[in-house]
C-alpha cells in the first residue's frame, strides 16, 4: 500500500512537470494603450491561447517592457519574444521596409496595405535585413493614409504649410518638407504634449492614433485629403524563440495570423472610422480639403524625387533598392488589377 502511494505521488509529480514543460509564455512589447493599431495582436493572443488550451500565452505589455523606439533592440537580445515597431522610428535599423513609407506610393485600402506588406516581408533582402536583429516579421499593422490635425489658422493652400512645425516621420516627413513645412520625428506618446506646449503646430497620424493619443482634443483643423502616405509597423518575433516553439505551438501562432489580420481590418473599417467623423464634429474641428490640381502638383513634386533618393540610398548601402521598389510598385498594380 505504501509503495502504491509512492508510485501514485511520483506519477502525479511527473505529470505536473510534464504540464509545466508544455506551457509557453511569450512577452510582447507594445506601447500606448489598447487601440485599433493593436487589435490584431490582441486577437492573436486570444487565438493562440484558445488553440493550445492555454498552454501558449502571449503576455501583452503596453510600455512596460521597452520604449517603442527600442523594441527592435529588445527583440535582438531576447529581452522579450514579440514586439511591434514602426519602420520610420529608426530607418537605419530596417531600411528595406521603408520602401512602404515612400510618399504617394498609391496604396488605397487597408486590404492593399496588408497584402503589399506581407509580399514585401517575404523578399530575401527584407528577411536578411531583419535577421540582423534576430527578428522574423509575423504581420503588418495596416493603416490608412495619414492626414494632419493642427492648431492656429487652417491652411487653405499648400503654400500655407511653409514654416509649419509638424510631427511627421518617414516619407510623410519628406512630403511635408517639400511644401516648406518643418517635419519633426518623435514617438506617438510624445506628440500630445508637444502640441499642447507649442513645440509643434500640427501632427500627422492615422485617425485611430489622433483619437488614442489625444491630438484632436485641442486641435482646430484636419486635412481630409492630403494623403501623403502612411507608416509601416510590423509585428515581429525573436527568431530563436520562434524556432524553439513546439510544432503545435508554432502552428497555433503562425496559423492564426490571417484570422488576426482579418479581425484587425474589419475592426478598423467598421468601428474606428465610424467614430472618426463624430469625434471631429463634437470638437468643432474644421475640415480642410485641397483641390485636385493642388494635390496633383504636390504628388508630382514629391513622389518621383523621394523614390529616386530612396533607391540611391539603398544602393549605396549595398541593398537592392531598385529591385525592391520595382517589386512593390508592380505588386501594388497587381493588387489594384491594373
Amino acid at each position: 500500500m505504501k509503495q502504491c502511494w509512492k508510485c501514485g505521488f511520483a506519477a502525479a509529480v511527473a505529470m505536473t512537470f510534464a504540464g509545466q514543460a508544455l506551457a509557453t509564455e511569450w512577452n510582447v512589447s507594445l506601447w500606448g494603450k489598447r487601440r485599433a493599431f493593436t487589435e490584431h495582436v490582441e486577437k492573436l493572443a486570444e487565438l493562440v491561447s484558445e488553440k493550445t488550451n492555454g498552454e501558449f500565452t502571449l503576455n501583452l505589455s503596453y510600455g512596460g517592457l521597452s520604449k517603442n523606439k527600442e523594441n527592435l533592440d529588445g527583440i535582438s537580445i531576447g529581452a522579450f519574444e514579440m514586439a511591434q515597431f514602426c519602420a520610420g522610428y529608426h530607418r537605419d535599423k530596417n531600411p528595406t521596409i521603408t520602401v512602404l513609407e515612400l510618399p504617394f506610393l498609391g496604396v488605397e485600402t487597408l486590404a492593399q496595405e496588408r497584402e503589399l506588406s506581407m509580399a514585401l516581408y517575404d523578399q530575401p533582402a527584407v528577411k536578411e535585413d531583419l535577421a540582423r536583429w534576430n527578428a522574423t516579421i509575423l504581420m503588418p499593422s495596416p493603416m490608412p493614409q495619414y492626414n494632419l490635425v493642427g492648431l492656429g489658422d487652417a491652411p487653405q493652400s499648400l503654400d500655407d504649410f511653409e514654416g509649419l512645425t509638424v510631427r511627421a516621420t518617414g516619407g510623410i516627413g519628406q512630403a511635408m518638407e517639400a511644401v516648406g513645412a518643418v517635419p519633426t520625428s518623435m514617438s506617438a506618446t510624445e506628440v500630445r504634449q508637444a502640441l499642447d506646449s507649442g513645440v509643434i503646430k500640427a501632427a500627422a497620424f492615422a485617425p485611430h492614433a489622433h483619437m488614442s493619443f489625444g491630438t484632436i482634443e485641442n486641435a482646430q483643423w484636419w486635412t481630409t485629403n492630403l494623403n501623403p502616405g502612411t507608416v509601416n509597423c510590423p509585428v515581429v518575433a525573436n527568431t530563436d524563440a520562434l524556432n524553439d516553439l513546439s510544432d503545435a505551438h508554432r502552428e497555433a501562432l503562425l496559423g492564426s495570423i490571417d484570422e488576426a489580420l482579418d479581425y484587425y481590418v474589419e475592426n478598423y473599417e467598421n468601428n474606428t472610422m465610424a467614430k472618426w467623423g463624430p469625434a471631429l464634429d463634437e470638437r468643432g474641428i474644421e475640415r480642410v480639403s485641397f483641390d485636385d490640381n493642388s494635390l496633383a502638383a504636390f504628388e508630382e513634386k514629391v513622389a518621383g524625387p523621394a523614390a529616386q533618393a530612396w533607391i540611391e540610398d539603398m544602393n549605396a548601402r549595398g541593398l537592392p533598392g531598385q529591385e525592391l521598389y520595382d517589386f512593390v510598385t508592380a505588386k501594388l498594380k497587381e493588387l489594384k488589377g491594373m
